[in-house]
């Protein structure tokens, strides 16, 4: 299928038909559209040949290869007018009768070795595939909004689709100057599969008033290390867009609690705030209209000194940052976790899961994707905790030149619950054969932009960490939903192989 001069078929000519439809005729198809509505196929294809316009103002493509693309573009009046294709991928309404008929037709068109795929984000490849009498030639080719610009291609296997079928999709994205990952038929597949966190997380910190969502949003971006936060994110997106997607994977898998949609969300979609796209989401959008600032602290004295205890683990490097800006640290040779003891008695900790209501003296800290370039960190409190202690915690985070964002008293706070949950969905994942490490990884970078893949933040953050904290949130919630997974048991308490050995 990756010889250029074969014909390649879309069919539904929406802004995902278009994307595809660009994808395949630049890297030098002959491309048919069609659509079942009459002449949007030709709407579509002077939409597309606009595109390449723009293409050749930007110089990104040549005048010669512009006019030789246009001439291999043709709108389709028939599905029979199909026939000869290799490849027919297909973007119409996410609807399962919808789509089975389609393919049902298809098969009575194109000939045996013709592939067939589908751009379906949120159906089962599987029962798509179902109707169909050759199901093994059929796979999913899940592409990203837009397709001309993101790179990542989930090319997705239905329990029937044979490896050859799903080799040849794999290395005509490849071809097609596109990076793919292969995965399982699986609710979500993968990106959107183990992205449901990031939202949901945020979502849940909201909900339990522990922030306002700029706050978070701005712990997301500027201690996470993420691009937008959960809350601006969903905005763009559409809300409604977004919940859906939450609601197909959480009835997908069976209601699993892991992935329960918010009320939050759900109330902001009944009300008809749906983003940016409707002038109100979680944020206000217009012309005169300025967005809410994040809550920061006002400033405070750094201590005079810090004693560690034991080892910080994942925020170790802020000892350095610490001598850095004048601070003494004393070293003492405890292992009593991750915790600094401050000038007053008080302790400040990483956040691990358990409350500062357990233990009135002691202020958490979020996790951070890099201490040093981060602008911004997380305390979290009770409302009985030690004023002394918290003015010391947010002195010396601001005398590390961070902005500190106070939240309520929240187990695992914003960024650590967060990670410690993407983090055990990648591992479950692999445990289940879905997807590969490397492919995970490859996906959420890719297709959700994530500073990293979950499993090299797992391995950065050491082996126990996610597991440790999801457990102690696990105590706390016992619904299920911080459950951590036999995957991720497994992972934190596998005996290190040696070199050599024959474990």
């Amino acid at each position: 299928m990756t010889a250029h001069d074969r014909l390649v078929g879309v069919v539904g000519t929406g802004t995902m038909g278009q994307g595809i439809a660009q994808v395949a005729l630049v890297a030098g198809h002959p491309v048919r559209l069609y659509d079942a509505v009459p002449g949007r196929a030709r709407t579509a294809a002077d939409a597309i040949a606009a595109r390449l316009d723009r293409l050749v103002e930007k110089g990104r493509m040549s005048a010669e290869e512009r006019v030789a693309a246009g001439a291999r573009l043709a709108p389709a009046q028939t599905l029979g007018e199909l026939a000869d294709a290799a490849l027919v991928v297909e973007a119409v309404l996410e609807e399962l009768d919808v789509k089975q008929q389609l393919f049902r037709d298809l098969e009575d068109v194109v000939a045996q070795d013709c592939l067939l795929a589908t751009n379906t984000s949120s159906l089962s490849v599987t029962a798509i595939g179902g109707a169909l009498r050759l199901p093994g030639r059929f796979v999913g080719l899940h592409f990203f909004n837009p397709a001309p610009l993101l790179p990542l291609v989930e090319v997705v296997s239905g329990s029937a689709t044979d490896v050859t079928a799903a080799t040849r999709a794999y290395e005509t994205a490849r071809a097609w100057g596109k990076t793919p990952v292969a995965c399982a038929d699986t609710p979500g597949f993968l990106v959107n599969r183990i992205a449901r966190p990031f939202y949901a997380e945020a979502f849940a910190v909201y909900e339990d008033q522990a922030a306002d969502p700029a706050t978070i949003d701005a712990v997301l971006r500027e201690s996470g290390g993420f691009k937008m936060g959960a809350f601006e994110l969903t905005d763009l997106i559409g809300q409604d867009v977004n919940e859906a997607v939450t609601r197909s994977v959480w009835e997908g898998f069976f209601q699993d609690v892991k992935f329960r949609p918010s009320l939050a969300q759900r109330r902001l979609v009944e009300a008809g705030h749906l983003g940016r796209k409707a002038g109100q989401g979680w944020y206000a959008y217009g012309d005169d209209t300025e967005r809410p600032e994040p809550h920061t602290a006002a400033p405070a004295e750094k201590p005079a000194y810090v004693v560690v205890e034991g080892d910080l683990g994942p925020a170790r490097e802020l000892l350095a940052l610490i001598r850095d800006a004048g601070i003494e640290v004393r070293e003492e040779d405890e292992d009593n976790g991750t915790r600094l003891v401050l000038p007053s008695g008080g302790q400040l900790a990483l956040a691990d899961g358990q409350t500062s209501i357990e233990y009135r003296d002691v202020v958490y800290f979020d996790l951070a994707l890099d201490y040093r370039a981060a602008t911004r960190v997380a305390l979290s409190a009770a409302k009985d905790a030690d004023r002394r202690t918290l003015e010391e915690a947010v002195g010396l985070f601001q005398a590390l030149g961070k902005d500190v964002s106070v939240i309520g008293d929240m187990p695992g706070m914003i960024v650590a619950r967060t990670v410690a949950r993407i983090i055990d969905l990648a591992h479950d994942a692999v445990a289940k054969g879905v997807a590969t490490e490397e492919d995970i990884d490859i996906a959420m970078r890719l297709g959700v932009n994530y500073p990293l893949g979950p499993i090299e933040w797992s391995r950065r953050l050491g082996k126990n960490w996610a597991y440790a904290l999801l457990d102690d949130l696990h105590l706390r919630d016992p619904s299920g939903r911080y459950a951590p997974s036999l995957a991720l048991y497994r992972h934190s308490y596998a005996p290190e192989k040696r070199e050599g050995s024959q474990q």
